[in-house]
This record gives structure tokens, sequence and C-alpha cells, in this order.
């Protein structure tokens, strides 16, 4: 028998798996009742997206930034402080801040508006989680993915 080069199969993770499923629930929950022009599934999606992300900002090095949709995700999760500190805690060994779009608070950081969200996408994949591409376009990549934006069909 001849040996082959397999790569080995490795699934990857969810964003959903960073967090209990009743936390989980609890902030999808949080989500579909501030946000009702959502569609059914896109508030768990979201959420998903967000904590992948923070996974992603726990060990990069370089600044990166949520889509708009995945910043949803993001502040629902901050308002639950004393969840959200020790989901910080968990995997980044410190507190993730969240720093305004318009970088007004750190001038020396750039405004999440000037960083690509392909940073982002690439910085998640790298650690080893689920990319919801749809998720992660921009205003002037739109395609309608979800109901609530001013192009959509469904308004």
């Amino acid at each position: 028998m001849t040996a082959t080069a397999l790569k080995p199969t490795t699934a990857l993770r969810r964003g959903s798996s960073l967090v209990s499923p009743e936390l989980f629930a609890r902030l999808t929950d949080r989500i579909a009742k501030d946000h009702p022009e959502l569609p059914d599934g896109m508030p768990a999606r979201i959420l998903d997206q967000a904590l992948a992300f923070l996974a992603a900002a726990a060990v990069t090095t370089t600044p990166i930034g949520p889509s708009d949709m995945v910043d949803i995700g993001w502040h629902t999760f901050l308002l639950y402080s004393r969840d959200y500190s020790e989901f910080c805690d968990r995997i980044a060994g410190r507190f993730i801040h969240h720093e305004p779009e318009d970088g007004s608070e750190w001038p020396t950081v750039p405004a999440r508006g000037a960083v690509p969200l392909a940073r982002a996408v690439d910085a998640i994949a790298a650690v080893g989680y689920q990319i919801d591409r749809p998720l992660w376009r921009g205003k002037a990549d739109c395609t309608q993915c979800h109901a609530g934006c001013t192009d959509s069909p469904t308004r």
C-alpha cells in the first residue's frame, strides 16, 4: 500500500459553540425583539457571526471590525455585561472593547469603516470558524439578503 497525502478533515466551528445554548437563545431572542424587521433565522445567524468575530478579535494583531449586520449581535451581547465580560475573560483573557464607528474615542485606531471587512472575514476563517458570507457584505455589496434594508423588495 502506498502512502497518500490526505488532508485531515477539520469541521469548521460555529460561533454559537462559544456560549451556552441558554445564553445563545436569550441573545437571539433579544435581537429578534429589538429588530422585528429581520426574517426568521436571521438573529441566530447574526449572533453566530458576532461570536465568531469576537473569537477572532481575541487573537488578531491587526484591527478588525464587524459588518453592520454582525455589529447588531455584538451590541446585543454588550447589553448583557456580566455575560459579555465573562465571555471576554474566557476567550481573550481581557475585555474586548467596542469602539464607536467614527473612532473619536480612540484616535490612534482607524474608524471601523476604514478597516476592510475582508480582514475580519480572513481573521475569523484563520481561527477556524464558519463564515456566513452574506452577513459580511458592505452596503455597496448589498444583495438584499435580509428584509429591512431600504432596497428590499419585501418592503
